[in-house]
Formats: C-alpha cells, structure tokens, sequence
C-alpha cells in the first residue's frame, strides 16, 4: 500500500492532494490565482511563483491532518513555468529529505490523460484522451499508466488560450472562457462562419480563429453571435479530429481532459461525435479537469521514485519522452 502526498504548482494554482493506492483519495485541495493575475490579462509567472510558496506549506499541513503518513511525495516536474514548478520541487524535495521519503517526479500532461481514473467508473486501457487546457491541445492514445502516444498537437495557440484572448476581444476580461460560454448561450452561432481549428490528420491551429474573431468585431457583429460561432467552430473543429482517431485506433472510450473539458457545449458535441462511433464519451469531475494535484497523485503512482536531494524541472516536457531526451534548454537544473 501506497499514501502519496502530491504536489502542483506548474501554473496559477497550488494544489495538493492526499491519495492511498488502495483507498483512493483522502483529501486534497485547490487554491486558483485567477483574481490575482486578472488585471494583467494573463498570469505573470514571478507573482504566481511567490503566491505558490506563500500558500504551500500551510496546505500541506492542512491535508495532512487526521490523515496517514504519506510514504512518498510527488511533485509536477513539468511542463509548466520554470519558477513556479521549482517551488513545488524544491518544497517536496525538502520535505522527503526531512521525512527520508521517496521523491516522484510526475508530467503534468501525464497527470491530465490519467485523471478519468479518479472517477468511480474509471476508463480501461486503452482510451483516446482529448487534452484541451489553457497551454495545451492534443490527441493521445493512453495505452497504459505510463504509455502514452502522442497522435496529435496544436501548432500554434491551445483552445483555453483560444478562449481567453478571444474573451478579452469580446471585452469580458481574464480569464475569460466560462465568462464566453455564457455570453454563447445567448447568441446565434449560425450568424457567421469562422474557420475551423481542426488541421492535418489530427493537428488543431487556433492562430486563426482569433484572427477571424478580430475581425469580427470590428465588422460590428453582435458579440453574443461572436461567442456562439466562435464556441461551434472550436467543439466542432476538434470533434472531427476526436471522430478521425476513434476510427482510425478502435478505441470504445474517449476521455476530455483539461480546463477546457468543463465547457458543457463542447463535451455534448463531442460526446455525439463519439456516439456516431459507437463510443464512450467521458470527463473527470470538474474539480479534476483543471490543474490539480489529484492527477498528479494518480500519475505518480505510476512513476519511479528518484533520489532525494538534487532536483530537475522541465518547462517543456511532453509525458512520451523521456526527460533526459529533452534539449539541455529546456532543462533547468
């Protein structure tokens, strides 16, 4: 039996979490930096980094109480901000040396794909997984809990970026994407056509898109019709990609994962896309679709304990490559 404390801080939000292998998970909690970076229309990476270390060690006091003695820790390796991941590192390397525990180094990503296994009825391998998130989106095939095959990738912005910046043309701030889901249900998103994300085979581009909502607006359009179309182009643009890979693997379950995997409107048109298929649509809850140091607890329990002491972050990091395989700048030591 396993208890392991695990720790995330790639971004914007502190999290940690409590979780026995045989159990599930005891306790875990997440603190969210939104209202701090909103006036900057983005997250400024020292504030978030000196917000992590202020909150870190009071939350893992907190998850600990009335709670077993964690017999490893893990912590978010990368991908994520250089600052902000080397406080959640150093934290958990320092208290593994003070509690002489094994270390796990977790993929953030990694985390993302594995996190439907936190559900009640959890998915069996293998599954697709759709990672549509603020920095990311990608097509994977999860073949087990430490293989992954990477099918497709955006080639320029992810969807949450999408989302947030098309919010901030629309004029409804930062962040932005729960705000454009709203404002979506009012308007007609057959009032215009946009272009869509989907790419080659399974390649998604969002560089575009915001273009076109640009222009947009300065068409005069009606913001709420905006949102709509904006809303339709992206669930559909990546449900034909979803519905190519389902096809193409002979998976029966796809997993959403990721913020973006709390829009309702996308989940349900991928979810029809899926059933065309005669395929599963999940999502973990919504606690668990952002960043959150549950997947972290669940990613690690497939990962190698390394030595206490020393410790390495990735800022760029993709969970099928292995991180002494990644360019020396990409390495923080």
């Amino acid at each position: 039996m396993a208890v392991i404390l695990a720790i995330e801080t790639s971004c914007d939000e502190t999290a940690c979490a409590l979780l026995d292998s045989e159990r599930g998970l005891l306790a875990e909690q997440i603190y969210s930096q939104w209202r701090r970076h909103a006036a900057y229309g983005g997250v400024v990476p020292e504030m978030a980094s000196r917000d992590h270390l202020a909150r870190l060690l009071p939350m893992v006091d907190a998850i600990l109480k009335e709670q077993p003695r964690p017999t490893a820790i893990a912590y978010t390796a990368g991908p994520g901000l250089a600052g902000a991941l080397l406080t959640g590192a150093a934290t958990a390397q320092a208290l593994a040396l003070a509690w002489r525990l094994p270390v796990i180094a977790v993929n953030h990503l990694a985390g993302h794909l594995l996190s439907p296994l936190l559900l009640a009825t959890p998915p069996i391998f293998p599954y697709l997984a759709l990672l549509v998130s603020g920095g990311h989106t990608q097509l994977w095939l999860v073949e087990g809990g430490a293989q992954y095959r990477c099918l497709g990738d955006t080639l320029d912005d992810a969807a949450g970026e999408a989302f947030d910046k098309s919010a901030v043309l629309l004029g409804l701030g930062y962040p932005g994407g729960a705000r454009l889901e709203r404002l979506a249900a009012t308007g007609d998103e057959s009032a215009l056509t946009l272009p869509s994300p989907a790419q080659n085979r399974y390649d998604f581009s969002f560089s575009g898109l915001k273009t076109a909502v640009r222009r947009a607006v300065d068409k005069g359009y009606q913001k709420a019709d905006i949102a709509a179309a904006f809303q339709r182009a992206v669930a559909h643009g990546l449900a034909r990609q979803v519905r190519q890979a389902v096809a193409d693997c002979g998976v029966t379950q796809v997993a959403v994962v990721g913020g973006v995997a709390q829009n309702k409107y996308l989940y349900q048109v991928l979810a029809a896309a899926c059933a065309e298929q005669q395929a599963a649509c999940i999502a973990p809850h919504k606690r668990h679709c952002g960043d959150n140091a549950a997947m972290i607890a669940v990613a690690a329990r497939y990962g190698e304990p390394t030595a206490a002491g020393g410790f390495d972050v990735y800022p760029r990091w993709n969970p099928d490559t292995l991180p002494d395989a990644i360019a020396d700048g990409n390495k923080l030591k």
